[in-house]
This record gives structure tokens, sequence and C-alpha cells, in this order.
């Protein structure tokens, strides 16, 4: 593989203080999200302004009501819609968001109807995808679904290294619209080994 000397890396932030950093620190794109400790929720509206009036990068942002499963109440998807609905209004650039069924599999009804509901902002789908049983079936039919920009993934391990072979064939098979994010313990130290491994176009 010849990887593109070129790419976008997106650096998952929690606070204003931590968003700003990471732009001057040379961030091409921002998630933000709230309590990352849980691996990523809903941040608050007062924060999604804040960070979007200070910074001159792109802000995506997680839509996730509660820690856990990605197995959501009509509760929660409406939360979720709400939440969805904040992010256009306050000018993000995209949001990131994944739910699955009771059999692990993605919730693709539920999934259509957000991106719908995002339009016309960049739609991530998360690491929901590496609960999955079958991660390049997933892949597959998501392509399927128009509005889908990236896929935020560790190719179903605990970081990217580890899921080096699944990555691999993941950004071999995914459709050129959209964009496999690789994630999983990726640093400014090794960016430079994980991107001459895998040659994708951004990193989280």
């Amino acid at each position: 593989m010849s990887p593109n000397k070129f790419y976008l890396k997106e650096a998952c932030v929690e606070t204003l203080a931590q968003a700003i950093a990471a732009e001057k620190k040379g961030a091409d794109r921002i998630e933000l999200c709230a309590d990352l400790h849980l691996e990523g929720l809903t941040p608050s509206k007062d924060l999604i302004l804040k960070v979007v009036q200070e910074l001159h990068i792109p802000v995506r942002v997680m839509i996730r009501p509660r820690a856990g499963d990605f197995l959501y109440s009509e509760k929660e998807i409406t939360e979720m819609k709400r939440a969805i609905i904040t992010c256009k209004n306050l000018g993000v650039e995209g949001v990131v968001f994944g739910v699955l069924k009771a059999d692990k599999t993605l919730d693709l009804e539920i999934i259509s109807m957000l991106i719908k509901l995002a339009f016309p902002l960049n739609v991530v789908i998360h690491k929901a995808i590496d609960d999955t049983p079958d991660l390049l079936k997933a892949l597959e039919d998501l392509t399927v679904i128009k509005g889908i920009s990236t896929i935020l993934t560790s190719g179903g391990a605990k970081t990217a290294f580890e899921g080096a072979g699944v990555l691999k064939e993941m950004i071999k098979t995914s459709t050129t619209t959209i964009a496999i994010m690789p994630a999983g313990k990726i640093t400014s130290g090794n960016i430079s080994e994980i991107h001459n491994l895998l040659g994708a176009s951004a990193y989280h």
C-alpha cells in the first residue's frame, strides 16, 4: 500500500479548552463529546455553541443519550432527534451516532431516519459498528443508505493496531462516498505508523 501523504486528524474533546488546544496543536476537525470516561455522550447545547463560535475548524458532535449499549428506547431516540435538530441550528459540521438492534446488528431503519433528520449535516456512524457480529456485512448494509460520510471504527478491536486487518479490508471495500476513519488509541506519536499500515484519509 502506498498511502497518501495527507490525512485528516480528528481530535476527540469534551471541553472548550481542550477544543481550542487541539486546534492550536494542528487538529483538522473536532469531535465534541461529554463524559469521555463513558466513551462519549451528547454534550450540552451551551458547550456546542461555545465551541462552534471559538473554533475555525469543523466541529462534529456526539449524539449518544446514555452510556452502555446502543439499543435505545423510544424516549432515547426522541432525545437523539432533539439533539440533532439542536446541532443543525447551532451550525455544527456533522453529527456522530449509531443504533443497534437486540441482536447487535445495525438498526438501519432508525439510522436512516436520523440521517434524513440530520441532512445536510455530515453523518458519522460511530463505534457501535464494532459491536456488530460482522463488520464487513455492517459496512455493506450502510453503503446502501445515502447521507453517511464517515464510519468511525477500530475494526472490532480495542485499538486500531489490533483491528488493522479488518480496517484494511473495510478501507479496501468502502465506497468512495464513505470514509473509514480508524480510531482506538491513535496518538500524535503513532499516527504515522498507523497511516503507513492503513493509508486511510482520516484518523480519530
